[in-house]
C-alpha cells in the first residue's frame, strides 16, 4: 500500500495554498521583495509563506492580493485558509476550557452519522465504554494534558451521547480493535474486566460489528492511529499532539481501505468474543 500518514494531508494542503499565492504574485509580474514592500513587511515572511513554512493570516492574504491587483481572489483563499486551519486542531487548543467542550464539539456530527467505522488500539472507541471505563480514560487525559478538571462534566457528556447512539436502530457500528488494548493500560483490573463484560455484550448486538486483531497475527498492516469514520464524510483521526479532520474524498477512501485491510485481519463473532472472554479471566 502506498505510504501515508495523517500530517502529509495538511502539509500538502498548506504547499497548495502557498503556491497559489506564489502563482498570484508570478502572475502580477513583481518580486518577492517587491511584494513584501507594498504589504509592509520583511521579504523574510514572504519567503516563508510562499515556501508554506509559515500560514497567513487573513490579513496577510488581504495585503497579498492588494499587492498583487487581485482582491476578487481574498474571499476564496481565506477560505482555503480556515478550511487548513480547521485540519489539524492541538489538543491544548481543543481542550483549553475544559474536556467538556471537546465532547460537545463532535455532537452533531455524530448525531448526523448512520454508519461508524472506528480502527483502535490505544483505548476501547468511546461508543462502547463503560462510565468507570471512561472516567478512567478522561481522567489519564486531564492529568497528562494538564486541562482545567471538568471530568465530570465530560462524563455525562460521553454518556448522553453514547446513549443518544445506540437509540437508534438505524445506527451500524464496525469496530476493530487491536487485542492488546483489552489487556488494560487505562484502568485498574476491575474496571477492564466490566469493560470486558460490555464489550461481549455489544459485540452481541445486531447493529454491532467487532473484531479483534490478534496479538500474534501475521500482520499485512502495522498498527495506526485510532480513527473514527463517519460514513463517507469525515474520517477524524486521534493523534497524540491533536486532533485530525479529513473531508478530501481520497483521504477518506485511504482510511477505508485501511479499515478494510485491518478488519480481514480480525477475527469475529465467537471467536472475538472468545479472546475477550480470555483477557476477561486475567482481571479477575
Amino acid at each position: 500500500m502506498p505510504s501515508y500518514t495523517p500530517s502529509s494531508s495538511v502539509i500538502a494542503a498548506r504547499k497548495a495554498l502557498a503556491e497559489r499565492l506564489r502563482d498570484l504574485r508570478r502572475d502580477a509580474g513583481i518580486t518577492g521583495r517587491e511584494l513584501s514592500r507594498r504589504c509592509g513587511w520583511h521579504p523574510a515572511k514572504t519567503s516563508r509563506i510562499q515556501d508554506g513554512k509559515a500560514a497567513p493570516s487573513d490579513d496577510d492574504i488581504r495585503a497579498w492580493c492588494r499587492a498583487c491587483q487581485v482582491p476578487d481572489q481574498v474571499d476564496d483563499l481565506i477560505a482555503a485558509s480556515r478550511a487548513l486551519e480547521s485540519m489539524y486542531v492541538e489538543w491544548r487548543r481543543l481542550e483549553k476550557t475544559g474536556l467538556r467542550h471537546a465532547q460537545d464539539s463532535v455532537l452533531d456530527l455524530y448525531r448526523r452519522t448512520r454508519h461508524f467505522r472506528v480502527y483502535a488500539h490505544r483505548v476501547v472507541p468511546g461508543m462502547l465504554q463503560t462510565r468507570e471505563y471512561t472516567r478512567a480514560v478522561l481522567t489519564a487525559v486531564q492529568r497528562a494534558r494538564n486541562t482545567a478538571d471538568d471530568v465530570d462534566a465530560a462524563l455525562d457528556a460521553r454518556m448522553d451521547r453514547q446513549a443518544m447512539l445506540h437509540r437508534s436502530r438505524r445506527r451500524t457500528f464496525a469496530v476493530v480493535i487491536e487485542e492488546s488494548l483489552l489487556h488494560g493500560g487505562v484502568a485498574d483490573a476491575a474496571t477492564m474486566a466490566g469493560q470486558l463484560g460490555t464489550l461481549i455484550e455489544f459485540s452481541a448486538r445486531p447493529t454491532v460489528s467487532l473484531g479483534i486483531i490478534p496479538i500474534h497475527t501475521g500482520r499485512r498492516r502495522s498498527p495506526a492511529e485510532d480513527f473514527y469514520m463517519f460514513d463517507d464524510m469525515q474520517t477524524s483521526v486521534e493523534l497524540i499532539s491533536g486532533h485530525l479532520r479529513l473531508t478530501q474524498p481520497h483521504e477518506i477512501a485511504m482510511y477505508a481501505n485501511a479499515f478494510a485491510t485491518f478488519a480481514e485481519m480480525a477475527l469475529f463473532g465467537h471467536a472475538a468474543r472468545h479472546r475477550i472472554a480470555a483477557a476477561l479471566k486475567r482481571h479477575r
